[in-house]
């Protein structure tokens, strides 16, 4: 069974990037300015891919269908993110730091509740966002994944068992503990279109869209071109060595050589 899972960030209007989500240079790289996000949808949407709003719709046939996933929980999810998918009738999944639930950028719990209503998913990206979740110790892992889990419950009245990894960096640890805390789905950044599972965990890879990516890469992945992958698939590698050299300029600058 596969599925095309894109990766987004916040989307800003151009100068506005400090105004949702996390602020600082490295956030950035994943801010995409309103008028490329239009272009991105509208892209993806003449392509004829089906857009798939639930994973529990997944099914094993034949065409691969997009899921839109956003990490963070900044405000740009309400306004203008929700509006513009609404607007080709599509739902996102919104994955939610619930301990910036409420502070400078970010969704309060009213619109957290507003977002479920409209029909899309909330889900959690753990309580602080920590950059190596898969490095902590695993009381800590657990943690991160059972509180987050209540925190959203206790707002929005109803299950929250979709999450997505901070950072993108998984593993079996991390993956046992979102399984043990109840949650059924589990994003991680690896760009792959397989699901796998660990027990009754659902594990969906993602692609994913910067501020430089172009709205012919977006197509493309929607498509299915092996040319877009390979390129995420660098850039992804690339990403794993700054963050291992603890140099974020490194994806920036690889990202944007790819797009020449």
């Amino acid at each position: 069974m596969r599925a095309l899972c894109l990766m987004y960030h916040d989307v800003v209007e151009p100068g506005r990037e400090e105004e949702s989500g996390f602020p600082g240079g490295p956030a950035r790289i994943y801010k995409l300015p309103r008028p490329l996000f239009a272009a991105h949808l509208d892209a993806i949407g003449s392509t004829g891919a089906p857009v798939c709003n639930d994973v529990g719709s997944l099914s094993s046939g034949t065409t691969m269908p997009v899921l839109f996933t956003f990490d963070d929980g900044g405000v740009s999810f309400l306004d203008p993110i929700a509006g513009m998918l609404e607007a080709h009738g599509w739902r996102g999944h919104f994955f939610i730091t619930t301990g910036r639930i409420g502070t400078a950028g970010f969704l309060s719990a009213p619109q957290l509740r507003e977002l479920a209503a409209r029909g899309h998913v909330v889900g959690s990206h753990s309580v602080h966002h920590p950059v190596r979740m898969a490095e902590l110790p695993a009381a800590q892992i657990a943690a991160e994944w059972s509180e987050s889990k209540k925190a959203l419950e206790d707002i929005l009245g109803a299950a929250a068992d979709t999450a997505s990894v901070p950072g993108g960096y998984s593993s079996p640890v991390v993956a046992q503990a979102a399984a043990e805390a109840g949650y059924r789905v589990l994003f991680h950044s690896e760009p792959v279109t397989r699901q796998s599972t660990a027990g009754a965990l659902r594990l969906l890879g993602r692609f994913a869209l910067m501020e430089s990516s172009p709205a012919s890469l977006a197509a493309g992945l929607a498509r299915g071109d092996k040319s877009p992958r390979a390129k995420l698939w660098a850039i992804r590698t690339a990403k794993k060595l700054a963050k291992a050299a603890g140099g974020d300029w490194l994806i920036r600058q690889h990202a944007r050589r790819l797009d020449r």
